[in-house]
């Protein structure tokens, strides 16, 4: 048997000097750096699944929460989110082609597929703040019974809310709504006809119109109430209001754990959008001034795209747990 043993050739055998699986320094430490941010976000999603799992009292569903679209608040759910996804996406694809350019030392390439992948960070940021600013002005605002109250739907059936039910706004109210709650004399709630106008006078006198109250918002099957039926949902609340999300209240759930949670998670993401746009930035500028083609590689946009491929990828499940369950 001995002598059947074939003698490895000396330049298969690893002598050291080099990485044995021909991977750069740099590129090995970004991949250990995106395997521990990786362990971070996933231990933040599966704290929030745990949360939401473990939650006895309502939680919000995405569709019902994001309807943003600009110029047609309050319509067509998520398909805003959708497309601010789509373009990150995208920007995946366009990464992609950059670093496939580095790799023919194609600088014009480089640059083109770099600046479209800027340009879709920037939009994505910016649609988040979008996002942030609806989700944090709210829908119209909620409070919660302090009272259980019996009340008939515009389908015509009847059915009894349990003290401590979440009753939602389905409409923007402005200072009127917050008015109201808060106590203001001057402002009067009314119902006639299929409507209900909530007035505040002063200074800024305005009305805005309600034309019903979403009653169990976050479930599949909404019911919705109007005119005077409204008005005794509303004579039947508690002093708990809140008009959008903030670190203190939230319109969306009795609890604050949703928009805590909200907030933390995208928001971190959103640092990480940031911070990947910041080094495509440099790494554009260090390309149109010739520096790799004067080292000869393109490897840090090679770096740099694994950071962005992660970034979108870790968006996907972001979606996907806010948004879509």
């Amino acid at each position: 048997m001995a002598g059947n043993t074939e003698t490895i050739p000396t330049e298969v055998l690893w002598g050291g000097g080099q990485s044995p699986f021909s991977v750069t320094y740099g590129k090995m430490m970004m991949w250990f750096f995106l395997v521990s941010d990786a362990l971070t976000f996933g231990g933040l999603l599966t704290a929030y699944g745990f949360s939401r799992a473990t939650s006895e009292d309502a939680w919000p569903i995405g569709e019902q929460v994001f309807r943003a679209l600009p110029g047609l608040e309050g319509q067509y759910p998520l398909i805003y989110v959708a497309l601010m996804t789509f373009i990150l996406i995208v920007s995946s694809v366009t990464m992609v082609l950059a670093v496939e350019a580095g790799h023919r030392n194609d600088k014009a390439g480089v640059l083109k597929w770099l600046g479209a992948t800027i340009v879709g960070g920037f939009f994505f940021l910016g649609s988040q703040a979008w996002e942030w600013s609806h989700f944090i002005h709210g829908s119209g605002g909620g409070f919660q019974l302090a009272k259980e109250v019996t009340v008939t739907a515009d389908n015509g059936e009847a059915f009894t809310l349990p003290k401590g039910e979440l009753v939602f706004m389905d409409h923007h109210f402005g200072d009127a709504a917050a008015a109201l709650a808060d106590g203001d004399p001057n402002a009067v709630l009314h119902a006639e006809g299929d409507h209900i106008s909530i007035t505040q006078f002063g200074d800024h006198a305005h009305t805005a119109e309600l034309h019903s109250l979403t009653i169990n918002k976050y479930v599949e099957n909404e019911q919705e109430v109007s005119g005077a039926e409204a008005v005794k949902l509303w004579n039947a609340r508690s002093d708990v209001y809140a008009f959008g999300a903030n670190l203190e209240d939230s319109e969306y759930a009795a609890q604050q754990t949703y928009a805590n949670f909200f907030f933390f998670i995208t928001g971190f993401h959103g640092f990480h959008v940031f911070s990947g746009v910041v080094i495509n930035i440099i790494i554009f500028l260090m390309a149109l001034n010739g520096v790799f083609e004067h080292r000869g590689h393109y490897e840090m946009v090679e770096k740099t795209g694994l950071y962005w491929h992660f970034v979108d990828l870790v968006w996907v499940f972001v979606f996907t747990f806010f948004y879509l369950i």
